[in-house]
């Protein structure tokens, strides 16, 4: 077993082992003596730095319920196989550890719910309008970095785009999003931009893993009121939800606080229009633009 770099999905993996640990009544110390390897080594596996051998430690453990087993063994193969299959090589200068784990999570979603509050999510942007909002966030040290990051952007949304059937073994990603009208309004690099991306909107608004709602001004209060946030959904394990993931995410996935904001989600929904009706109102504001 060798050293990983703990990213979010191997920290969860490290936490399952450590919670098998401490259903069993053992510490640290007697558990290690109990798997044959020393204490470092299982701290390493249980704080997601080192890969663990399943089998072994649900021997040790006396882990024997089936379905217990096999999401874990499941989870595992999500945190390897991630990356592999992932565009991290190629834009790694790019990436900022947090934010990868943002893509890691978005690219093994069956299901992404999105809030978005101030601007038009990444995986529905056109590469002109991620551009110009890219570019006016002023995070990026050169010219060269904004272009990389508006590429990475642009490959990010081929898992939305995914035939089923293909060379990638998954179906497309679902998409929910509900936007505020202000990500509708904001000129992000002028209204001939603005409206192209409006015009983008419509397009895939028509595909059958996007659906996409506007929450309009006058819905007046409601219960994004703190800001945008995205609940990630995964064939196994418990939804993980990242709050603002730009530079700085923070990501949760305790069941009462992923409960706060699924729920929140679920009034966003019910509030903003439907999509039909989502679809009127942006051709609306597209026209505008003209």
């Amino acid at each position: 077993m060798s050293d990983v770099t703990p990213t979010l999905l191997r920290r969860r993996l490290g936490a399952i082992v450590k919670t098998m640990r401490v259903r069993t009544g053992l510490n640290l110390a007697d558990a290690s003596k109990l798997l044959g390897m020393s204490g470092p080594t299982l701290s390493k596996i249980e704080n997601g730095r080192q890969r663990p051998e399943l089998e072994r430690f649900f021997a040790a453990y006396e882990v024997t319920d089936a379905a217990r087993i096999a999401e874990t063994m499941e989870i595992a193969k999500l945190a390897d196989s991630a990356r592999q299959r992932s565009i991290f090589a190629k834009y790694k200068d790019v990436i900022r550890p947090q934010f990868a784990d943002f893509i890691e999570l978005e690219e093994i979603a069956t299901r992404t719910d999105a809030y978005a509050a101030l601007v038009i999510p990444g995986l529905l942007q056109t590469a002109d309008y991620a551009h110009a909002v890219i570019d006016g966030g002023s995070v990026w040290s050169t010219p060269r970095d904004v272009r990389n990051f508006v590429e990475l952007r642009m490959r990010r949304q081929e898992i939305l785009a995914i035939e089923p059937g293909g060379d990638v073994d998954r179906a497309p990603l679902l998409l929910r999003c509900v936007l505020d009208e202000a990500c509708l309004r904001r000129a992000m690099g002028g209204a001939e931009i603005l409206r192209r991306q409006l015009e983008h909107l419509l397009a895939v608004s028509n595909e059958p893993n996007i659906e996409l709602q506007v929450l309009p001004f006058k819905a007046g209060a409601h219960t994004g009121m703190d800001g945008g946030y995205t609940v990630f959904h995964f064939e196994v394990g418990d939804p993980v939800v990242a709050v603002e993931p730009l530079t700085n995410s923070l990501y949760l996935d305790e069941d009462a606080r992923v409960q706060r904001y699924t729920t929140a989600f679920d009034h966003l929904r019910a509030q903003a229009l439907d999509p039909d009706a989502s679809r009127h109102f942006i051709t609306g504001i597209a026209k505008e633009t003209l």
